[in-house]
């Protein structure tokens, strides 16, 4: 349980800072101020501030995320009324704002609020210490921070660091940079597991039993390491895969099994013993093909790239057997059924968790280019439309797209962990 949980915040923790860095560096590159860079949600539990970037790590680590200068209401700690602190640099201009009670400016100018301008004008008005006859206005500098109020400091967002005053190529580069980190960290993990292998494993026949696991009812019913299946009640099994999904479709049921050896045809009967994979129950006989291993620098320097390749027209074909063959949460993951996979490749060692990490990172790179508004892919076709209508929407109706899709994608992670949480606990 314990090696389960480390391993599956190390591995969640590397897909969300891969992808979120993505973000953070061509942002930095396009002059945007990245005001947060968040691994984790929720309370936070250590900051620190460092070239206008605050960068925390929160208690949960289920995500993690950047907050960009323009895409949120920046001025949400400031309240007309409200009671701030203002720290003043030598030329009486405002250098920090403090709006939190959980820290405190000793040299700080205790201001009642009434009005400010932190993005154009950069300067904010009130009633020093509270009293009506000493109304100030104080200039703040352009790098000037807040301290909101759960005592995050962040930089203030002057207009033309916001994310909208970068050019439009800028900001779809900005968009797409996270499930482009997800592609390379894919490529780079298929590698390191072919480095690990010693080599790329390849098969050698392609029904030819190369290996029996443990307590294996193959092993059990007669069969031997060499022995080729041909059939498997009475279906013709050319491909290793046929025959896993001819056997994986029995669990606990009882099948024919044909196999050569020695150019002599032998059948034999025997019951699929029936495990949990994803969710699904499926049948094994506990086989292995047999491979071979090509240890060649050529093999294992192409490795990444022809599977990670290869793995993602899988994922592309799976997708449009949603539409074609019926939708199903079933066939959708989320946290728990990530925790699910990552319990059963602890198992197998670090060369499996890394080829999950692998298979989960172009996932996460995939899912993020559908164009539904709030992922990356919406927010590249807003960048489109803005290209093709040479002008960007409306602040209002873009947000109210991004509200729509953050709705639609909260309603879809609550259905599918609940669906994983019946699929992996209660089934």
């Amino acid at each position: 349980m314990l090696i389960t949980i480390v391993t599956f915040i190390i591995v969640f923790g590397i897909l969300v800072v891969v992808h979120e860095f993505g973000h953070f560096y061509f942002a930095k590159r396009a002059g945007i101020l990245v005001r947060e860079f968040s691994i984790g949600m929720g309370p936070k539990i250590f900051a620190h501030q460092k070239n206008g970037t605050t960068y925390t790590i929160r208690i949960l680590p289920l995500g993690g995320y950047v907050r960009m200068a323009g895409l949120e209401d920046d001025d949400e700690s400031l309240k007309p009324g409200a009671t701030v602190s203002l720290l003043l640099n030598q030329d009486n201009v405002v250098e920090t704002i403090n709006t939190s009670k959980k820290k405190t400016l000793l040299s700080g100018i205790p201001v009642e609020i009434v009005k400010w301008d932190l993005e154009q004008e950069l300067w904010i008005e009130g009633y020093e210490n509270g009293e009506e006859d000493k109304y100030q206005r104080y200039s703040v500098l352009h790098d000037a921070s807040i301290i909101e109020e759960d005592g995050t400091k962040v930089r203030i967002a002057p207009l033309d660091v916001q994310f909208q005053s970068a050019k439009l190529w800028q900001r779809m580069l900005t968009n797409f940079a996270g499930p482009l980190n997800n592609f390379i960290l894919t490529i780079v993990a298929f590698t390191l597991v072919a480095v690990l292998q010693g080599g790329v494993v390849t098969s050698v026949s392609s029904t030819k039993i190369g290996a029996f696991s443990t307590s294996s009812v193959a092993k059990k019913a007669g069969l031997k390491v060499g022995d080729k299946i041909i059939a498997v009640d009475g279906k013709k099994t050319s491909t290793w895969q046929k025959l896993a999904s001819f056997i994986n479709a029995s669990p606990n049921k009882k099948i024919s099994v044909t196999y050569e050896r020695n150019s002599e045809k032998k059948t034999v009967d025997l019951i699929p013993k029936s495990q949990n994979q994803n969710g699904k129950k499926v049948g094994l006989i506990g086989i292995e093909a047999k491979t071979k291993v090509d240890s060649s620098f050529r093999a294992i320097a192409t490795y990444g790239f022809i599977k990670t390749w290869t793995t993602m027209l899988a994922l592309f074909s799976a997708i449009g057997g949603m539409f074609t063959h019926g939708f199903s949460l079933n066939d959708l993951g989320g946290p728990v059924a990530i925790y699910s996979y990552t319990s059963e490749a602890a198992q197998y060692g670090l060369t499996s968790v890394i080829g999950l990490l692998a298979f989960l990172s172009i996932n996460l790179g995939i899912v993020n280019l559908f164009p539904i508004p709030a992922l990356d892919g919406g927010k590249i076709i807003l960048n489109i439309i803005e290209a093709i209508r040479k002008k960007p929407l409306s602040p209002e109706k873009e947000g109210m797209i991004t509200l729509i899709g953050f709705g639609f994608l909260m309603l879809l992670m609550v259905l599918v962990t609940w669906n994983d949480i019946n699929r992996y606990f209660f089934k």
